[in-house]
């Protein structure tokens, strides 16, 4: 399945360890990645570029981490996420309070669709509105597409949305920053960069900050 008129559903500066795991385990209000993964530390790289959209001092890097930083957001008209990266609740919400790990200012700026089996209303804040939705990827694809008004549509994870929408062959392109940190236990996005050669093309590309960008596009 290829991208509609020419929107491509695109997975961008998704992070993942050396040994292939993107969250660890026991995700919790202290711990959104699971205990084992300090967020400050993974996604260092992007933290020191110049684009990094929280940076309050001047300076940065404008290499290769930059451009990736950058391109986040580039011709993005909606995202999808699934619910853990949402929030550390499970099951029914329990009431409507808990907005986001965003604050008041999300950073998105986009009709967001987050994954749930458990029904809640949309509510905005900025200029980001949370949509809940359950279905199957297709189907949630296709809403998104409809939001983004001809853009492009941002895949934004965690792993286990990330391998339905792959199992799913719907996204297109595909960016991954490999750390060098080894985890050892946690959700597992791959066992090798290798195993989607199938499927789609591979450049790896190293960068002085110690990650490698790993970047997928489709055969």
């Amino acid at each position: 399945m290829s991208a509609t008129n020419g929107q491509l559903l695109r997975v961008q500066n998704f992070m993942v360890s050396s040994d292939g795991i993107g969250a660890g385990e026991d995700q919790s209000l202290e711990h959104p990645f699971g205990h084992a993964i300090d967020p400050g530390k993974f996604f260092a790289w992007a933290g020191a570029t110049a684009s990094w959209p929280n940076r309050t001092d001047p300076g940065g890097s404008r290499g290769l981490d930059d451009y990736f930083t950058r391109d986040f957001s580039h011709n993005i008209g909606a995202e999808i996420m699934g619910r853990n990266k949402f929030g550390p609740q499970r099951g029914p919400w329990q009431d409507d309070e808990w907005r986001g790990w965003w604050g008041d200012e999300p950073p998105f700026h986009t009709p967001v669709f987050v994954l749930t089996h458990h029904p809640r209303p949309s509510f905005t804040l900025s200029d980001t509105t949370f949509h809940f939705v359950d279905g199957e990827p297709a189907d949630v694809l296709a809403r998104a597409r409809e939001a983004a008004q001809g853009k492009d549509v941002r895949l934004g994870g965690g792993v286990t949305t990330v391998r339905a929408y792959l199992d799913a062959g719907l996204i297109d392109a595909l960016h991954v920053a490999v750390s060098p940190q080894k985890l050892g236990t946690g959700l597992r996005l791959w066992d090798s960069p290798d195993d989607l050669r199938d499927r789609y093309h591979l450049d790896v590309v190293p960068s002085p900050s110690g990650v490698t960008h790993h970047i997928f596009w489709r055969k």
